[in-house]
């Protein structure tokens, strides 16, 4: 069952934090004075450039040190201190500032946590306002226009926001998708879930401003794909999957000429095909060539679009997907960490996933439960008896107190039970 081959993923924790004393001495050094035990706070390029993408590391082998040398590093700053500091997966990003799209808001100010139920109309406006911007840049590129950057920005920033005040709350709506308008909502939903995985490694304002940014965009290539490629009904030919492979530097193009943005914001676009064991395109990266923000969009690109409805397919369970994407990393396609991060975000059980209870109920899952992952929330709307209910009604699964406890058995398939969980979720976002 899927909750026993997540398991070892929901039981990954990252520490909450590092701690660097204040009083540690800071030198700056060049690269041949590097030595393993050494902690290095700060690199002269960013830590994307590099296969580490940390804030600090300390060094523990010369293979490390070797991989700096070969990524370009030449000067750096060690922190001499006798307390040691972990050296954990990446928790936080150092990334280099690029001023062609500044965030619209202070980039220092965090809003305050607010409920999820609080959150979630302000991230329904917001999603939908994604989903125009996305809308008219398309469309602009398929008439060879400039793309307003500017309206790009505003509503990352909004987005951002949204993410930092509940991160749970916009990356709830991923479920929401039309077949007839299939790459807008891809985008969209990309972006978020970018963003709410951003979010869960630690990134700060500034970064996640940047993954939204090249995320939302990062399909922007299609528009220089011929129609008749792009809206097929069935499956491609040889010859039409290489045009379609095109989108990506096409892509690359559109965002380099029209948009002056830096190569951090283009990287989703260039990279989103791109994989771990250098079996992706179009350059055939191998993982340490991969920067971040590509090995982040490769993960929630495929989520989306494997959960969506396409022209030559129906959209599968999340929950087959999030195993598929498992046994992607194990294989060595994708980030193994970054996939279990990933698995954490949009729960066991993702929001909008509908499950049969051990009563014999039918519910939808309204919300996850991050600390009980296989307890969510649940909107139960079918009897033991298979009826509808005219009035469904919401349990959370994790604060039972009755002596008979529900819990889920089975996830079922929404195109089996004839149940749209959008009616019931979120009828005004429809």
């Amino acid at each position: 069952m899927i909750a026993q081959d997540f398991l070892g993923a929901i039981r990954y924790r990252l520490p909450d934090d590092l701690l660097r004393p204040d009083s540690a001495m800071k030198k700056r050094i060049g690269i041949d004075e590097l030595q393993p035990g050494m902690l290095v706070e700060k690199l002269d390029r960013s830590w994307l450039d590099t296969p580490f993408f940390r804030h600090t590391m300390t060094i523990t082998s010369h293979q490390q040190i070797a991989q700096l040398k070969a990524c370009g590093v030449q000067t750096l700053i060690v922190s001499f201190h006798p307390e040691e500091v972990a050296d954990p997966p990446a928790v936080e990003q150092d990334i280099a500032v690029d001023t062609a799209l500044p965030a619209t808001e202070d980039t220092a100010s965090v809003p305050s946590i607010v409920p999820f139920e609080e959150e979630l109309p302000v991230a329904r406006q917001v999603y939908q306002a994604a989903k125009t911007i996305v809308q008219n840049a398309m469309h602009d590129t398929r008439l060879g226009r400039a793309i307003n950057i500017d309206a790009v920005g505003q509503i990352v920033s909004e987005m951002t926001d949204s993410v930092l005040r509940n991160p749970d709350a916009l990356s709830s709506l991923s479920r929401l998708k039309r077949f007839d308008e299939y790459t807008f909502y891809h985008s969209v939903n990309t972006a978020l879930l970018a963003m709410s995985l951003g979010r869960k490694l630690g990134f700060d304002r500034s970064a996640l401003h940047l993954a939204g940014v090249g995320t939302l965009l990062h399909d922007i290539g299609k528009m220089k794909i011929p129609l008749e490629v792009l809206n097929k009904p069935g499956r491609f030919e040889a010859h039409e999957m290489e045009i379609m492979k095109q989108h990506v530097l096409r892509g690359v193009e559109v965002l380099t000429s029209t948009t002056g943005l830096g190569d951090s914001y283009i990287q989703p676009a260039l990279e989103h095909h791109e994989r771990v064991n250098g079996a992706g395109y179009p350059h055939r990266r191998a993982k340490q060539e991969i920067s971040q923000f590509g090995l982040i969009t490769a993960v929630v690109d495929i989520y989306d679009a494997m959960t969506s409805d396409r022209c030559y397919h129906k959209g599968r369970p999340a929950h087959e997907i999030l195993q598929l994407l498992y046994r992607l990393s194990l294989e060595g396609h994708l980030d193994s960490t970054l996939v279990q991060h990933f698995i954490q975000v949009v729960g066991v059980y993702p929001v909008g996933s509908i499950v049969e209870l051990n009563t014999g109920e039918t519910g939808i899952v309204k919300q996850i439960n991050h600390q009980a992952p296989l307890t969510p929330i649940v909107l139960i709307v079918k009897s033991a008896g298979n009826t509808l209910l005219s009035s469904p009604h919401e349990w959370d699964l994790s604060a039972q107190v009755e002596t008979l406890h529900r819990n889920i058995t089975v996830i079922l398939d929404p195109h089996q039970t004839g149940i749209d969980p959008t009616l019931y979720l979120d009828k005004k976002a429809a």
